[in-house]
């Protein structure tokens, strides 16, 4: 490998992508992984857009998809993120590992995975299921790294954007395909129909920007988060990776530093 501490990050979805890039501005070699059909909201920060177009770029980081994971090195000494569609811990020797799939429960990443392994938010605990756990809830915390014990529990009720917190949150309103009548950066109107989940139409809970929205053709459950208007309009940018996604990103990189002090 180009290094010897290459980092997996697992989910390339704006969290993800967030750690990603400031993991990159450090010149820590990066490999993203999601699944095939990725379920990411925020589409337009996403590293994991590349697995369904082929590239994505993403501020000044460029992510692309990789079929080969033997074909990593190439990309990585191109100065591009190599993405990668797998369920799994790929075969390749990472030193750093980061769960950034945020299901809110360790699934199968352990703390046995890599020399270090860290995870984003609620469900994990640092010690057991990884050795440090970044805080991922809006407020003073947010981005702190904790090496003993869990981040706050999930609350289910999404942080304050505008002044609205449930409101902003597309949900899909039963089991099926999704489809879509506007698109990400489109302003909208409360009551205005977004698209559908079969028969079932889907619409705004308040007028803002769509910030972000599941890949249309996905299939969804009742209930899941599938997209997400922002309140403040015209003046948010939906190319632009959230202030969450870097302060997570920035607790990532601490801990990865701190890390490689102990190590030298």
């Amino acid at each position: 490998m180009i290094s010897n501490h290459l980092c997996l990050v697992r989910g390339g979805g704006d969290l993800g992508t967030g750690v990603t890039m400031q993991l990159k501005r450090k010149g820590i070699p990066v490999v993203v992984s999601d699944l095939e059909n990725p379920l990411a909201v925020r589409r337009k920060v996403s590293l994991s857009t590349a697995i369904i177009e082929k590239n994505v770029q993403v501020e000044e980081i460029r992510g692309e998809l990789v079929e080969d994971v033997s074909n990593v090195d190439a990309f990585l000494a191109d100065d591009v993120i190599p993405v990668i569609v797998c369920e799994s811990i790929p075969p390749i020797e990472f030193s750093v590992i980061v769960d950034a799939r945020m299901q809110k429960k360790p699934l199968d990443t352990t703390i046995e995975d890599a020399e270090l392994v860290i995870a984003l938010g609620p469900g994990f605990c640092a010690g057991k299921d990884c050795h440090a756990v970044i805080e991922t809830m809006r407020g003073p915390d947010m981005g702190k790294v904790i090496w003993n014990g869990y981040a706050q529990a999930n609350t289910g009720v999404p942080g304050e954007v505008g002044g609205l917190t449930s409101e902003r949150l597309l949900r899909s309103p039963s089991d099926g395909v999704v489809s879509w009548v506007k698109e990400i950066g489109n302003l909208v109107k409360k009551g205005e129909v977004i698209g559908s989940v079969g028969d079932d139409l889907i619409t705004a809970g308040t007028s803002g920007l769509i910030r972000g929205m599941i890949n249309e053709g996905s299939f969804s459950e009742a209930g899941m988060k599938i997209g997400d208007i922002d309140p403040r309009g015209i003046d948010v940018d939906v190319g632009k990776v959230s202030d969450k996604a870097l302060a997570v990103g920035n607790g990532v990189t601490e801990t990865v530093k701190a890390w490689l002090e102990k190590k030298q």
